[in-house]
């Protein structure tokens, strides 16, 4: 099986293994790295691989996602880590293939005894990694996986009965509590040239392109969003000087309030453990905003947790009353969404600002996630496979975990009579219109007042600010106030019982 505690302490040198291989997966940098320490800490040398996965990969490519953003940022991160490594004298192997059945042959070829990697609690990760193990075990080696992306994990923390947490409010207390007690410590030692495993001329070959792994350039550069580790820095830099306005900043999408740190811990140019700890000393010192920040990262750890305990809620409602919901599921207004007209400027302008960049303001995500469910009664794992397609930062637990939020099927979830309105949402938390104006520019001309319901402005106001209503820009696909009412209907099959 699968060894998920320390295979090796700390020990004498004479004890140590020649060789491990250090499997790059959710940890795409070199500093606090967890699989990377254990790695030095039992093996006198080791090596490093990054496995495009082709199971992960290839169905992309069926999906017609040729221009992944996810997959040219993850090229530039490993871009990073392999100059780092041939600064040392060695490089990042790097193979383009199932990791089922890479990994287990890149290991007898080193001649490396153990594989070290970060936990990944993902169904199919975990059968994944299963296959690995039973391969490598066949084989007489070892996987050895380390936590890396989370602070707590599966059963770290727990009820005072011993159960997993449902509630993100009772888990947040125990899990600050856990911290306060027990600080998880980044790792500052480092890699140097002498631990590096030599590699033959064949393992030491360039990295693959893009067009090789069978994508084409996106955008993502021309975006300017700060990649690999070293842009993970940048960020956090930036970021450190703007935490203590967060709590006031956040919810506004025209602010510069987020950390845009969400993709770097994705992928890991960014250690978790590092930011936790940075923002757990400025809220001890005070700081509201990072005491705001630091809960985000809670719910982070949060809905991995429920993942791994729950993993029925990937395809189903995690309250299976809420699966007896019929939802009306219209392919047009769908499309409509998806595509930013659905008349309603601040949720087009957020699928707008998806499709154009990867990225939604966290706010948004909420505002465009009850839309669908609650206004245009559509199942919410139609949004979810779409963000999962467009977001930079897809993550399965904290993508499931927030559209089962937005549809009350979830774990603490919202209630099922609560639903945004769009257009009261638009006026508190982009009421100048400035971020509409942006990614719906055929409403620029309209006032402040006019731009968040444009089919309330009287027609000579419209024709002097040039929207035609229906013809440059859509009327509302459905009315909010008959959309709530039935909302309340459809849902009334699961009152009471939940």
């Amino acid at each position: 099986m699968i060894s998920d505690t320390p295979f090796f302490s700390d020990s004498p040198r004479d004890s140590r293994l020649p060789l491990g291989l250090v499997w790059l997966r959710r940890d795409l940098r070199l500093h606090d790295h967890a699989a990377l320490h254990a790695a030095l800490r039992a093996c006198d040398k080791v090596a490093l691989v990054f496995v495009f996965d082709r199971d992960i990969l290839d169905p992309l490519l069926q999906r017609g996602l040729h221009a992944d953003r996810r997959v040219e940022f993850i090229l530039a991160a490993i871009t990073e880590i392999d100059a780092a490594l041939r600064e040392r004298g060695a490089a990042l192997v790097v193979r383009h293939a199932s990791a089922r059945e890479a990994i287990p042959a890149l290991a007898a070829a080193l001649g490396a005894q153990v594989v070290f990697c970060g936990r990944d609690d993902e169904p199919d990760a975990l059968e994944r990694d299963a296959a690995v193990e039973h391969a490598l075990r066949r084989d007489g080696r070892a996987l050895q996986t380390v936590k890396e992306h989370m602070i707590f994990e599966r059963d770290e923390v727990l009820t005072a009965q011993g159960k997993p947490y449902s509630v993100f409010t009772p888990y947040r207390t125990a899990w600050l509590a856990r911290y306060g007690a027990q600080p998880q410590h980044p790792w500052e030692g480092e890699l140097t040239a002498g631990r590096l495993a030599p590699l033959s001329r064949a393992l030491q070959k360039p990295l693959p392109t893009l067009s090789e792994l069978g994508f084409a350039p996106s955008n993502l550069r021309a975006l300017k969003l700060p990649l690999g580790a070293s842009g993970a820095r940048e960020l956090v830099d930036d970021f450190q000087r703007r935490i203590d306005d967060y709590d006031q900043a956040r919810d506004f999408p025209a602010r510069k309030g987020p950390s845009y740190l969400s993709v770097h811990l994705r992928f890991g140019t960014a250690s978790v453990r590092e930011l936790v700890a940075m923002a757990w000393a400025r809220q001890q010192a005070g700081s509201e905003g990072a005491r705001v920040w630091l809960s985000e990262l809670v719910w982070r750890d949060f809905y991995f947790q429920i993942l791994f305990h729950h993993p029925h809620g990937v395809n189903a409602a995690f309250k299976p009353a809420y699966d007896r919901i019929q939802w009306r599921n219209d392919p047009v207004q769908f499309v409509a969404w998806c595509e930013g007209r659905t008349g309603y400027p601040l949720v087009d302008a957020a699928m707008r600002q998806i499709n154009q960049t990867g990225y939604m303001h966290n706010r948004l995500r909420m505002v465009v996630a009850s839309f669908l469910t609650k206004d245009l009664g559509i199942d919410w794992r139609w949004g979810e496979r779409y963000f999962a397609d467009h977001l930079n930062d897809f993550d399965l637990a904290a993508n499931n975990g927030g559209w089962q939020w937005a549809a009350s099927s979830g774990c603490d979830a919202q209630p099922y009579f609560r639903i945004f309105n769009p257009v009261s949402q638009s006026e508190k938390f982009d009421a100048n219109g400035d971020f509409i104006r942006r990614y719906v520019p055929e409403l620029a001309a309209l006032s402040a007042r006019d731009i968040h319901a444009p089919w309330k402005v009287p027609g000579a106001l419209l024709q002097a600010a040039g929207v035609g209503l229906g013809v440059t820009y859509p009327a509302p696909i459905v009315r909010h106030d008959l959309a709530l009412a039935e909302t309340l209907e459809r849902y009334a099959v699961v009152k009471g019982a939940v």
